[in-house]
Order: structure tokens, then sequence, then C-alpha cells
């Protein structure tokens, strides 16, 4: 056990119980740490970093998931920068910081110098959640993937991660991880897309999920086909697959700049409950 400092210390597998009560005080916006506590159950090897837990009177009231992500879970301004002072005791092996706008910034101006420069960093992300039938009619053509489907789904996945995050997830060697974890989407019944002549023209993936809901990620229109309706109707089929079959309520978080795909995700029936910042390195 590591020494306490500011009431933080490491979590393991005793302390699974505490956290997830802890994630469930809003577990649509704990969604992702929810899903690695219940995958993992907390064990660092599995985990791939760590979970932080902070403490007052006994009772965990913050905590932090410190793997490649760095994620925040009901955290005040006070238990973020106590956290940031504990990730400043190790070397950054962070490849983003995402979570509710407050915490994060707040961590951020704590460890900001130590960590040099991000990539990029987005502000006031929307976080919108749907846990109704959509609002829209659902393409009757988006189905669940299956594995024959991978080789005309990786290419969108690859177009659409380039796209959005800047940079292709096959840079610097990393085809064969993202293929892989385009096929675990695939083989768990988490990958929508429909298809034209064997074309992907629209997809969505489930990132993670625990029995409170499930967060999409990955919305992607072929560019020919964008303002064509595809992508509302689409996400419509999507969040009654998800509803129907993965989890009552269905979150994203969307870039407040990206005002077409806000204009879908309203549409659709989704409601902002967040506001979220991503820091990426």
């Amino acid at each position: 056990m590591l020494t306490q400092r500011h009431g933080v210390r490491l979590l393991g597998a005793d302390d699974l119980d505490d956290f997830l009560a802890l994630a469930a005080q809003d577990p649509v916006v704990n969604v992702f740490v929810d899903y690695r506590a219940r995958t993992t159950q907390l064990q660092p090897r599995w985990l791939g970093g760590e979970v932080w837990g902070r403490y007052a009177e006994g009772r965990l009231v913050a905590a932090c998931h410190a793997g490649a992500n760095l994620v925040p879970v009901q955290c005040s301004r006070q238990d973020a920068e106590a956290f940031a002072e504990r990730a400043l005791t190790r070397r950054r092996s962070i490849t983003t910081i995402v979570g509710p706008q407050d915490p994060v910034d707040s961590f951020w101006q704590q460890v900001a110098e130590d960590w040099g420069t991000p990539r990029e960093v987005r502000v006031g992300q929307p976080h919108l959640q749907l846990a109704d039938p959509p609002a829209v009619e659902p393409d009757p053509l988006v189905r669940i993937t299956r594995r024959a489907d991978l080789e005309a789904l990786y290419p969108a996945c690859v177009a659409m991660y380039t796209e959005e995050v800047g940079i292709s997830p096959e840079y610097g060697g990393g085809a064969e991880l993202y293929r892989a974890r385009t096929s675990q989407l695939i083989s768990r019944g988490w990958s929508f897309a429909r298809f034209e002549h064997g074309r992907v023209v629209f997809k969505a993936e489930v990132a993670c999920a625990s029995p409170y809901a499930a967060q999409i990620q990955g919305v992607y229109v072929v560019p020919d086909r964008r303002g064509q309706g595809l992508a509302t109707a689409g996400m419509a089929a999507v969040v009654e697959h998800v509803r129907a079959t993965i989890a009552p309520v269905v979150s994203l978080y969307v870039n407040d700049w990206n005002l077409p795909a806000r204009r879908v995700y309203e549409r659709v029936g989704f409601s902002e409950t967040a506001r979220f910042t991503t820091i990426m390195f």
C-alpha cells in the first residue's frame, strides 16, 4: 500500500464495490470507468495503469483512472488537484486526459508545466444521452456487423479515426492493434454499419458499456454520402439496437464546433447532460 497524501491511495480489487458505488453517482457520465473497473476488477495487470482513490473520513469521495486515458471520477477541483500531485510523482504515460470539464481543467492547470504541450485541447464538448426510443425513424439497413464484414469495415474505421483525431491509427505500426480492436468490437456485437454494394456508408460502435449505459464512438458517414440523412437515421438505428441488447441509456460526447453532428444527435433525441474536456498528447 502506497503512502497516502491528501487522502489519495492506490485502489485494488478489494476496493471494487466502493469504486462502483462512486461511479454510480453519475453512471452515464462515468460509463467508461465503470466498464474498466468491471472488466479488470481493478487489477493493475489488466488495467494497464492504476486507479487512485481519495478518501475523506474513511469514505471514498473521488477517484482517478490513470491508464492510457486519465479520467477523473466524481472529482471536485480540490480532488483533481490532489490527483494531479499524485500524477506528478510519476513519468507521464498518459496519452489522453478526458472527462467532465471542471476537474479536467483543474488537473491540467497543475500538471501542464511538467507534462508539456499537448497535441490538441478540446474544451466544452457536449456530453449527450438518450434513455428513450429515437425521435426519428431508424434506418432498417443499419445492422450489427459480422466477422465477414471486417475487410469492408476496417478502412472506414481508419478513415473516421484519422479525420476525428488528426492522425491515422496505423501510424507508428499501430495497424495490427487497431485491426484487432475493430475485430473485437465486431465479436462483441458492438459494431453497426450500413453497407451499399459492399461498401460501408455509415458506421458507429459502442466504445464501452455498463449495466447503466453504453457510450457510442466512431460515428462516420463516407464523404460522398454526407448531407443525405444517413447519420440521423443511422444513429436512430444504433440507439434502437443498443437499448434492446446492450444498455438502457445511450451516450456520447461531441466536439462543440461540430454543428452538423450536434444537429444529428438533437434530431435523434439526445440531450446534453454535461460538458467534457479532452486533452491529447
